[in-house]
């Protein structure tokens, strides 16, 4: 999984107070080690906070810096709005698929279908993410807002992406009972139902498939939701973006 690294901030006590506001609420987002379903619906959570505080920031921000800023906001508007289809598609794969083992039909060819073609969206977004990072110069607090928001983004693009081929994991899915176990290499909701469906491909039973369809579709939910309000956050800072300027 991806993390996502927040540049280190100090908190002058000389500060202004809303600096400080953003400053404390980037410190809050900081890297993990591994991207997990609650890690994400945090740092979800926690872009709301931030962009809470930034509504009050940008008053006090120069003209240049939110001309910058303001064509960010249309980037982040964009690719917020790829993600929450990825995952109402994603979503509704897993309940199709889900449908089709209650009729006993398990038809998995459609799911994988459909899951290599947001696999190859995620490929994309991700790829057009690196490319904007790597094209960042100028550093202020509105700039590191955005790279935060984009790496939150990155992380939850990650999470869900189709996992490289790993045999040794596919092996403990096929053969424990419990995929619940913990392992040198976490297992994610995603990678769970992306294993078995290709383990279930091959003819291979596989224990408490639709439990696990379901922890992810509740996952999927879960992130919806989180980016939902996401969503509206930077539509409501665009909107005082452009009632500044």
């Amino acid at each position: 999984m991806a993390s996502f690294h927040v540049r280190s901030v100090s908190l002058p006590t000389n500060s202004h107070p809303l600096t400080l506001a953003v400053e404390q609420q980037l410190c809050q987002l900081k890297s993990t080690e591994q991207a997990t379903s609650s890690s994400i619906c945090k740092n979800l959570s926690g872009l709301k906070d931030l962009y809470d505080c930034v509504d009050d920031f940008i008053s006090t921000q120069d003209g240049k810096c939110l001309d910058t800023i303001l064509d960010g906001s249309i980037m982040l508007l964009d690719v917020c709005s790829i993600i929450k289809d990825v995952l109402s598609q994603m979503k509704q794969s897993v309940q199709q698929l889900q449908s089709s083992i209650r009729r006993r039909s398990s038809e998995v060819s459609e799911y994988m279908i459909s899951r290599k073609k947001i696999t190859k969206v995620i490929r994309k977004c991700l790829s057009d993410l690196k490319n904007k990072k790597s094209d960042e110069t100028e550093v202020s607090k509105l700039t590191e807002v955005e790279a935060t928001t984009l790496s939150v983004f990155e992380s939850l693009l990650t999470f869900i992406s189709e996992p490289k081929q790993n045999k040794s994991l596919i092996s403990k899915l096929i053969h424990t009972k419990k995929v619940s176990h913990k392992s040198d290499e976490e297992i994610s909701e995603v990678m769970e139902v992306d294993f078995a469906v290709k383990a279930h491909t091959k003819g291979i039973e596989v224990n408490n498939v639709q439990k696990t369809l379901r922890a992810l579709e509740m996952t999927l939910q879960d992130l919806e939701d989180g980016l939902e309000i996401v969503f509206r956050c930077l539509i409501k800072n665009r909107v005082s973006l452009l009632n500044i300027n």
